[in-house]
């Protein structure tokens, strides 16, 4: 849970912080009416719409405003916002995994909420990287100076030249939409963990009971040890008795034949 926390201020960190700017020149045929350093800056949540810049007409000292165009908002916001709730429920189910486990174990409930709770940012991250991946495609392009200056009228005069001097740093964009993945494998791995808290798969983790003997088998070898061979007395042969009257008997006899 340390990881996913970590990982979600990553993802709506890098992405809600973004300041961007980009560079362009416009070269008119009277070198009096250039603008060389038209600088157009832009910023999270991506409203492109909004955001312009003033750039000559080559024809004075007169300028026109342009706008940029696109409005990418809906996506970056979404992304945003799922990070931040990600970052909030990750806190408070930490906190109850540390404090209250007791209670968070109790009748199942606290389990079987988190898994759906879990389920659903897995989910949502999967939506909200997909969406921002492309919002932030089509961001690159709106801000790709030689887009932008298809833009500028006296760029479509041969006599005057247009051209990007900067472009826009989007490597902070880049890494928020890897963050906003790596939360999608982290969240969906963790709902394993979760589930296994539910106790839902106990029953299918015990080990199956020992084979056990033949039900006759151990009856018979208990009747075997315990009960005398019927027949040993019938066996033919000497059978010597070893009691008290027997000794004295052959006693008796070795005597008798001593002395006849």
């Amino acid at each position: 849970m340390y990881v996913c926390i970590f990982f979600s201020i990553l993802a709506f960190s890098t992405c809600g912080s973004y300041s961007g700017m980009f560079r362009m020149s416009v070269e008119c045929k009277n070198q009096t009416d250039s603008d060389l350093s038209i600088s157009v800056e832009f910023e999270y949540p991506f409203r492109l719409h909004q955001v312009y810049f003033d750039a000559p007409t080559c024809k004075g000292r007169n300028t026109e405003r342009v706008f940029l165009i696109g409005d990418y908002s809906s996506s970056a916001e979404f992304f945003v916002t799922i990070g931040v709730f990600a970052f909030l429920y990750s806190t408070a189910a930490l906190s109850i995994y540390i404090f209250f486990f007791n209670k968070y174990k109790e009748n199942n409930k606290g389990p079987l909420v988190d898994l759906g709770v879990t389920g659903v940012f897995a989910f949502m991250w999967l939506v909200s990287s997909a969406a921002w991946a492309k919002g932030l495609s089509d961001v690159k392009s709106a801000t790709d100076p030689d887009q932008v200056i298809t833009l500028i009228n006296a760029c479509e005069a041969e006599e005057n030249h247009c051209r990007e001097v900067h472009d826009p740093v989007m490597s902070g964009l880049n890494t928020s939409v890897a963050f906003g993945f790596i939360n999608l494998v982290l969240w969906t791995g963790n709902l394993w963990f979760v589930f296994k808290e539910t106790g839902i798969i106990a029953p299918f983790m015990q080990a199956p009971p020992p084979e056990g003997k033949p039900a006759g088998l151990d009856a018979y070898g208990q009747q075997g040890s315990y009960e005398q061979d019927p027949y040993a007395s019938n066996q033919g042969g000497y059978q010597p008795d070893y009691s008290q009257q027997g000794y004295n008997q052959v006693i008796t006899h070795i005597l008798i034949n001593k002395l006849f």
